[in-house]
């Protein structure tokens, strides 16, 4: 699978490049096999959890408490299928320890150790444009008239 930009400036994966106007391009992009297995993969890792839970395992092996705790908002549950789910892919191992409490632990396979690039990547960029991102939710906010800090006040 080869990844080229194009002069209109989008990155494709060459299996997912029409030869056509980007128009086009959106039009058949997700028909190819390639494509599919990219649109999956962003599935798994772009729901609200998992993408953290990876940043947070690169620092090393937590227990399923710990990680609850780190992970302020998850509810057990979901703390709990998105860890499933990570390791059905083979991006997380879990540990099972034969001790009474049983002992489990979590760290990223060495498959799931090859995304902290991209995930601190995209960590630092986060960071870095969270100011521009707010402001920018607030003019719109704004613009909608649906501040939820104003809309209120004339009550």
């Amino acid at each position: 699978m080869e990844a080229q930009a194009d002069k209109s400036g989008w990155l494709a994966v060459t299996d997912c490049q029409p030869a056509s106007a980007p128009r086009d391009r959106l039009a058949q992009f997700g028909q190819t096999a390639e494509c599919r297995i990219i649109r999956d993969t962003f599935a798994l890792l772009g729901d609200k959890w998992s993408l953290l839970i990876v940043r947070i395992l690169a620092e090393g092996t937590f227990r399923f408490g710990e990680l609850h705790r780190i992970v302020v908002g998850i509810s057990q549950r979901m703390l709990t299928l998105t860890l499933r789910n990570l390791e059905r892919d083979g991006l997380v191992r879990r540990t099972i320890y034969p001790e009474v409490p049983p002992r489990v632990e979590y760290e990223l396979t060495p498959l799931g150790r090859t995304l902290i690039e991209p995930v601190s990547a995209l960590s630092s960029w986060a960071l870095a444009h969270s100011e521009e991102i707010k402001h920018h939710r607030a003019s719109a906010i704004g613009a909608a008239g649906d501040d939820p800090d104003t809309s209120s006040q004339g009550d």
